[in-house]
């Protein structure tokens, strides 16, 4: 449990770690070319730690890199294990993304349902439909499921996706690379974190050509040296903190990001009134300057290229608490978050309207009293932290283990800048 109280503004310098969202895929992508690949700025978040255990049950040798801290060397099995440990799946949302390196291996992967996240239900329905353009079988069981390769074949796999979904367009490229065919997909999502994949391929001797509407992917030379890749800094750490700086009316210098994957996190701070700036991989957060508008904030998640994370929406909401005007937020890629997100801040006295499911508005400044809350998943629990720091009195959090699912310590670094912040014995 973590107690959090209000103190002086957050200041300071701090660094993210590598982003979770960004490693799972990239592991699961080495796992896919099938050699040696390093692995750098890897975190050390538990989703993270979960998915090595899973290569590992399967097969791949992990090996820390001598005196690199977040360096790992992921290499091949040259045998499939005769029984692969793949019980930590259920625990894991990502474990989805092993299919493919799994197809390559052993011509089948069976797997349970995924898990992890409690924020509505999430279909692999889609995934499946990839699998089957590449002429997989798909068989769907109460337990899990299971895919099976089908027969070798040639040429180019097209398909269109009704929707950006980023499991999805990584299950396609990952499945071309197994396959080692073309793929031509259509209305690909083209997150920070799928590009992240690409970039990394490309390195291993894949090509890619992506336009808002198609992504092309093609072989090329496979170079003779081992590829070495580097997971992005986490753009929703750095978003977290960059909330509780503003939150407190701080002045803080958030390194180890892209400045580009936080141009709609800076636009909805900027709204608010609060300058951000990016110079040298670092995102300044000028909450000391900062001049209130009072203009309505709109934070609607969206998988449209170059649109909000559904991640920063819940440390958003619990920024706008402590700004004027009547904000709206909106969240239709993970249905059941707001069930978890809304009743958590309401017990710090948040007034929210629940339009529907999926949105909600508040109207802003509202003052919080510290009281015991629930981190029912990664997000809530990070919003929630968020919201501590300007509530009246002791902030009581529950459940960390769901925030260290997505953050290795958040806490920690949250202490760094100032905040008055301690775990306690429940």
């Amino acid at each position: 449990m973590i107690a959090v109280r209000p103190g002086s503004p957050l200041s300071g310098s701090v660094s993210v770690d590598g982003s979770k969202n960004a490693a799972l895929p990239m592991l699961a992508a080495a796992a896919a070319v099938r050699r040696t690949v390093q692995l750098d700025n890897v975190p050390a978040s538990a989703d993270v730690q979960s998915m090595l255990a899973l290569l590992q049950g399967a097969g791949w040798h992990v090996a820390q890199a001598v005196g690199q801290q977040g360096c790992l060397l992921v290499m091949a099995p040259e045998t499939p294990p005769t029984a692969p440990d793949l019980g930590r799946a259920a625990g894991i949302r990502a474990s989805y993304y092993l299919v493919p390196a799994l197809l390559a291996l052993q011509g089948s992967a069976r797997l349970p349902w995924p898990g992890g996240c409690r924020i509505g239900e999430r279909g692999m329905d889609l995934h499946f439909k990839v699998y089957e353009a590449f002429g997989d079988r798909v068989t769907v069981q109460d337990a899990g499921y299971m895919v099976e390769a089908g027969e070798r074949r040639t040429g180019v796999v097209s398909l269109a996706l009704p929707f950006r979904s980023r499991g999805a367009t990584i299950a396609a490229v990952l499945r071309a690379v197994v396959s080692g065919r073309a793929l031509r997909l259509g209305l690909p999502n083209l997150s920070p974190e799928v590009l992240a994949v690409l970039d990394a391929l490309s390195s291993a001797g894949w090509e890619a050509r992506v336009s808002e509407q198609v992504l092309d992917l093609t072989t090329a030379v496979v170079p003779a040296e081992i590829p070495a890749w580097r997971v992005p800094g986490d753009k929703i750490e750095a978003g977290t903190l960059a909330c509780a700086v503003a939150a407190t009316g701080g002045n803080a210098r958030i390194e180890g990001i892209r400045g580009r994957d936080l141009v709609p996190l800076q636009a909805a701070l900027q709204r608010l009134g609060i300058p951000t700036s990016v110079r040298d991989e670092a995102l300044l957060v000028d909450g000391g300057n900062a001049r209130p508008t009072g203009q309505p904030l709109r934070a609607i998640a969206t998988l449209s290229p170059g649109g909000l994370d559904a991640d920063f929406e819940p440390p958003l909401m619990a920024l706008a608490l402590s700004q004027p005007g009547t904000h709206l937020f909106a969240d239709s890629i993970n249905p059941g978050r707001h069930g978890n997100l809304l009743p958590q801040l309401a017990r710090l006295g948040a007034k929210i309207e629940e339009i529907s499911p999926t949105e909600c508005r508040l109207t802003g400044p509202q003052r919080l009293t510290g009281a015991g809350v629930e981190a029912t998943d990664i997000r809530t629990g990070s919003a929630l932290m968020v919201a501590a720091l300007t509530a009246r009195g002791v902030t009581t959090l529950g459940g960390v283990d769901q925030l260290r699912r997505g953050h290795a310590d958040l806490p920690g670094k949250l202490l760094h800048l100032g905040a008055d912040i301690c775990e306690v014995t429940p």
